[in-house]
């Protein structure tokens, strides 16, 4: 292996920016990091090179561990998306730069300069000061400087970044023919997806600091493994059925499992992936003969013509009770929307947004199940087995699994702690699948439980409160909404049933994310769903009004994913008393509330809103961070 990363693991601050990452790029291999910004693609390329030292792991070039050398130690040749191309030399002198600092000959760098000048396509342009360039050509130079001294590895952080779109596409072809050529082990950073499947031998998909999935471009396009890769990776339709006597249940349509399809229980969730341009339009029925598997009959919203390609958005009838992951529909809508991509010169390139037709899918890939993956953590008084129980039974339902967080101060505590809840779970949950069990050793509590948080990829933290000190519990659920923008659900008590849950909201966006994410546990526990929106008495109508709308649009969003709703709308003065009266009168198992956006979870006090309500509820307490 050319470039083997293991566990590798950087923080700024306590931000986890790249989680345990482990890689391996073969020799010669262009490999290529696609992410949304932030994701920590950039990161881990100055990493490899040195330019910042990572927390945790290791790094290996061509078999040599290069973790704690120097960057010049290290034989990388790195680029940069904003060129870092002196402005005072000229292109030659730019590309001879590293070889004169090494000390070669004259002649050699001479000789060296002239190739490289011939190799990325400035032959009679070395003269040329920056000011005298393109921006094309600007990046040509800073290709050709980082391969002056023959690296083993060229790293490049989105070199084409700032380039219009035919320099871009002219560049990527000349790249990929150098690295062809020379053979240099490459790995690319870029957030465009035709970039990435153009130049690419193998893609790696980074969501947050996470190696979500690699494959090659083929295989991660047609066959994804991960749900987030489906969706980020190209256009994609994406729909959670059900599983009914062995075959996929979408709503009316009823499709067999392709051969080597991941194996679903029976009644599970399954989710379905097909792209744009498998999906066939028909003005009548489809022919049995055809091969196609039919969705159902639906009107075209949209259609937009796009070259040599046009995209249509159908609304489908028939899929009621069918979730769909993408494309995003609008909130408060609880129609189910399919993209279409057609050639412009096909027989029905005049469709109409209103006209009906029939569609169907040539092929579709499904996916591995998945669930909430819920990361609980433990504390040996009572509330600690509360918070298993509940954590635990969560997993199961949503068939995203557990894992149990123990934290010992030193080693001896660690192995009685691991020893002593093995025990424990084994006594306690004999019909129970127990929950995977980590014991991490620290000196304080908070930082290992922050760190676990971000680095597992959890979808829902839970944590045990002592009635006694309930400010503690909520003070520890702020540090983990703000650092790690997690769901957290407090538990003071055993509470043994999932069947009515009430989700306060705030009016607009900020309600949204409680609503979805509530849904979403909703419907996996088969539970009945209060939407609770409280006002001021003093409000205005349109402020009434507005909230009378957002309940509305709540509904629709829950129903669309199968989920029992009814809303409630009342006057309060004083909100979190008329939140907990609701909880109590309404007999609910569940409340869910917002968290204050981020910025303001610094800011937080004992007398805050969320705090109240936690502090007086006598039910477990679900507080969903806000994506605003």
């Amino acid at each position: 292996m050319s470039i083997v990363l293991t566990d590798l693991t950087k923080h700024y601050g306590s931000q986890l920016v790249v989680s345990h990452v482990s890689l391996e790029i073969e020799e010669g291999e262009l490999f290529v990091l696609l992410g949304s910004s932030g994701s920590g693609k950039s990161t881990i390329l100055r990493l490899i090179a040195g330019l910042v030292p990572p927390d945790a792991g290791r790094i290996e070039l061509n078999g040599i561990d290069v973790t704690e050398l120097a960057p010049q130690q290290r034989g990388v040749g790195f680029v940069f998306q904003n060129y870092s191309v002196f402005r005072h030399m000229t292109a030659a002198q730019n590309i001879e730069f590293g070889l004169r600092i090494r000390g070669e000959p004259a002649g050699e760098r001479h000789r060296r300069v002239e190739q490289l000048l011939e190799l990325v396509g400035l032959v009679g342009l070395g003269d040329r000061f920056a000011d005298q360039l393109s921006g094309g050509q600007l990046q040509r130079v800073a290709l050709a400087r980082a391969l002056a001294y023959r690296p083993a590895v060229l790293l490049l952080d989105e070199p084409f970044g700032a380039l219009d779109v035919k320099i871009r596409a002219q560049l990527r072809q000349s790249l990929k023919e150098i690295q062809d050529q020379l053979g240099v082990t490459t790995i690319l950073v870029t957030h465009d997806q035709d970039e990435a499947f153009e130049l690419a031998d193998r893609i790696g998909v980074l969501e947050h600091g996470h190696l979500v999935e690699v494959a090659a471009p083929e295989a991660l396009y047609h066959r994804p493994r991960s749900e987030y890769a489906g969706s980020f990776v190209g256009g994609g339709n994406m729909l959670v059925g059900r599983v009914e006597a062995g075959q996929i249940r979408l709503g009316s349509a009823v499709w067999p499992f392709p051969a080597g399809a991941p194996q679903h229980a029976e009644a599970a969730p399954v989710r379905v992936l097909f792209r744009p341009e498998t999906v066939v339009l028909n003005e009548g029925p489809f022919p049995e003969s055809r091969g196609v598997f039919v969705l159902g009959r639906g009107q075209v919203g949209s259609s937009v013509f796009a070259g040599p390609s046009q995209r249509l958005r159908l609304e489908i009838e028939g899929l009621q009770g069918v979730r769909l992951l993408a494309p995003t529909v609008p909130y408060g809508e609880d129609k189910t929307i399919i993209e279409a991509l057609l050639p412009s010169r096909s027989p029905l390139r005049l469709a109409e947004p209103g006209q009906d037709l029939w569609v169907g899918v040539l092929e579709f890939h499904v996916l591995e199940p998945s669930g909430l993956k819920v990361l609980i953590l433990w504390d040996p008084a009572p509330p600690g087995a509360a918070a298993v129980e509940m954590g635990t039974r969560i997993g199961l339902i949503t068939g995203g699994g557990a894992r149990l967080l123990a934290i010992a101060a030193d080693a001896q505590q660690a192995s009685s702690t691991e020893a002593q809840l093995a025990e424990w779970l084994a006594n306690e949950q004999p019909g129970w699948p127990h929950p995977e069990l980590r014991v991490r050793q620290s000196p304080a509590a908070l930082a290992p439980l922050l760190e676990e948080a971000q680095a597992g990829e959890y979808d829902l933290v839970v944590v045990p409160i002592l009635v006694t000190d309930p400010l503690a519990g909520s003070e520890l659920a702020r540090e983990i909404l703000e650092v790690a923008s997690i769901p957290v659900l407090l538990v003071k008590e055993s509470f043994p049933r999932l069947e009515r849950m009430l989700i306060c909201t705030g009016a607009g966006e900020p309600g949204k994310s409680d609503v979805v994410f509530g849904g979403r546990l909703a419907r996996h526990a088969h539970a009945q769903v209060t939407v609770l929106h409280l006002y001021p008495p003093w409000a205005e109508s349109l402020i009434v009004e507005r909230g009378a709308r957002h309940l509305e649009q709540a509904c629709a969003s829950l129903e669309a994913l199968g989920v029992p709703c009814e809303t409630r709308l009342a006057a309060h003065a004083f909100p979190a008393q008329g939140i907990l009266e609701q909880l109590v009168s309404g007999d609910h198992d569940l409340l869910v509330i917002g968290a204050p956006a981020r910025r303001d979870l610094r800011r937080l006090s004992s007398l805050d809103l969320t705090t109240r309500i936690i502090n007086g509820a006598n039910r477990p307490v679900l507080v969903v961070p806000r994506t605003d």
